[in-house]
């Protein structure tokens, strides 16, 4: 496989390197292009347009902003293109809105090799100022990046107050801070934010009761101004009202969503973002969800899409040969090596994973079986029967007899698909894969499948069992 990586902007001369992976049997072709001091210009220019604000006033004036997006929760499960794919839907969701917020976990841990990998991320994608609120995964090197922990952002018609409670306490100089804040009589309208929740009725992740109790005891004399509480930290959303006061929960920028509660499922919630704006002199929010084909101006490069699609085909490629080289070490005994392979096998399947991430443009989830029915039909029906019949005019008796046995099974492919058009209705829970051949069959137990698979022939104790677990 051939790739060509285009690369502008750089400090290289005029040349082209050429390098071959033998391994996957891919070829990369550098070029280069640009002077040094076109580069110098371009850094100059970037260095001028920073997003990401490193705040050194305790209180910051904004009065051009009336709205603000939240986004909850980015990094703290790794900066892998998968996860980032989100984080970067939501901030060009944001970008509707005058400056981001992000409610802490910006990173999995306080590196600066990782708090440098999400600043430039966050650099070329943010369209609009970027303001950090510290979680508890923001350790280290916080302060160098992003400045004060305790920061209040004024607006024309309200403030956002943001405290540091990362190690689940208010710092005083936060609760300081909040208290000259609310004392302001320009000031009306107040968000006091923070990463870990307050006490709620939903989940007991949260602060103490007595870290909550000395906040209350902060704003009380001032509690008609408090409209919200923000938090983040919970992989999920909820909205509560603890103390009279509205509290809004949002850890959907990024990290998977996680079931937090009985009754806070992850199925129930998806990705998403909080947008604060004025309404008829009233502070008001609402939660948007996030759209699966959300980001897209990658795929949108016709160069990159490509090159994109043939990374997943390599990686995809060197997956299998990594798990049937796997089979081969297990049948002789070798062990070690059959993990090893196992693991190489997995982490191509994740590179993959991630090429393929940043090209997909999911449809509706809920038509999503249905949809991937007509390829399963057009193989069966058109593609591998041309392809078995010209194998045998060939004299290629194994390709015939792998182009049938996929056949065979893609036939059932559509069937089961078809069944499953209509998710809330689909009921096989069990699924049978014959690994000799591939061939699918269902049933509720082993003995309702045939004893020998009816396309190769192999024995019904060996087939892969899949098993779907009980949906409450």
């Amino acid at each position: 496989m051939r790739m060509h990586l285009f690369f502008t902007g750089l400090f290289v001369p005029r040349t082209s390197q050429i390098s071959l992976d033998s391994t996957k049997g891919t070829v990369f072709t550098v070029f280069s292009c640009g002077s040094s001091n076109t580069n110098v210009l371009g850094m100059e220019n970037i260095m001028k347009k920073q997003k990401i604000k490193k705040v050194s006033e305790e209180i910051v004036e904004l009065p051009e902003v009336h709205s603000i997006g939240v986004i909850g929760d980015p990094g703290c499960e790794g900066l892998g293109t998968y996860n980032m794919k989100v984080y970067a839907a939501a901030l060009e969701e944001c970008a509707k809105d005058d400056i981001t917020l992000i409610a802490g976990d910006l990173v999995p841990e306080g590196s600066k090799y990782y708090y440098q990998t999400v600043k430039e991320l966050t650099e070329t994608l943010a369209e609009n100022d970027v303001y950090v609120l510290r979680g508890n995964h923001d350790t280290g090197a916080y302060e160098g990046y992003f400045g004060r922990k305790n920061y209040a952002l004024l607006t024309e018609s309200f403030a956002v107050i943001v405290l540091d409670n990362a190690v689940r306490s208010f710092e005083q100089e936060g609760l300081d801070l909040l208290s000259r804040v609310l004392s302001m009589e320009k000031v009306q309208q107040v968000v006091i934010a923070f990463h870990i929740p307050v006490p709620n009725h939903f989940i007991k992740n949260s602060v103490s009761q007595e870290e909550f109790e000395r906040l209350k005891q902060v704003y009380q004399p001032y509690k008609e101004k408090v409209k919200y509480l923000l938090c983040g930290h919970v992989h999920s959303r909820f909205e509560d009202v603890v103390d009279g006061i509205p509290l809004i929960c949002t850890g959907g920028g990024g990290a998977m969503i996680e079931d937090v509660s009985k009754d806070i499922k992850a199925s129930d919630v998806e990705h998403h973002v909080v947008h604060f704006y004025q309404e008829n002199n009233d502070l008001k929010y609402r939660f948007t969800n996030l759209k699966e084909d959300g980001y897209c101006r990658e795929r949108d490069n016709e160069i990159l899409r490509e090159r994109l699609m043939e990374a997943v085909q390599g990686e995809l490629m060197a997956h299998l040969k990594y798990m049937m080289f796997a089979d081969r070490a297990r049948r002789r005994g070798m062990l070690k090596i059959a993990n090893l392979f196992d693991a190489l096998a997995a982490s191509e399947y994740h590179h993959a994973r991630n090429f393929y991430s940043v090209l997909e443009n999911p449809g509706n989830f809920l038509q999503g079986a249905k949809e991937f029915a007509p390829g399963e039909k057009f193989e069966y029906d058109y593609l591998y029967r041309i392809m078995e019949e010209y194998a045998k005019e060939q004299n290629s008796p194994l390709s015939k007899q792998a182009f049938a046995a996929a056949s065979a099974a893609e036939q059932q492919h559509e069937r089961l698909l078809a069944a499953a058009s209509n998710m809330g209705t689909f009921s096989e829970e069990k699924i049978y894969v014959c690994p000799i051949c591939g061939y699918i069959m269902s049933g509720r137990e082993i003995n309702e499948v045939p004893e020998r698979c009816p396309v190769c022939g192999g024995p019904a104790r060996q087939y892969e069992e899949f098993i779907a677990e009980n949906e409450e």
